[in-house]
């Protein structure tokens, strides 16, 4: 039987594992590349997407995929409900 315990670890497990992948990305690509990195990132807030990137076409990148993001989040909450 699985408890909520069990749940906890298995989500912060995914949640550390993610940050360590993200973070050798991150300094491989700074490595290989160190010149001309071009870097963005997306946070989501609920439904909002925040982005930021080194270069407009970045942060456009970004910002369709948010809103990709977003539009998919609305979606399966209104299945939901």
């Amino acid at each position: 039987m699985h408890t909520p315990q069990d749940f906890l670890r298995v989500g912060a497990t995914i949640t550390f594992v993610g940050f360590i992948i993200l973070l050798v990305g991150i300094i491989l690509t700074i490595i290989q590349h160190p010149a001309n990195s071009q870097m963005g990132g997306l946070i989501m807030i609920g439904p909002i997407p925040i982005v930021f990137g080194s270069s407009p076409e970045i942060t456009t990148n970004m910002l369709g995929l948010g809103l990709i993001v977003s539009i998919l989040y609305l979606f399966l909450w209104k299945m939901k409900h």
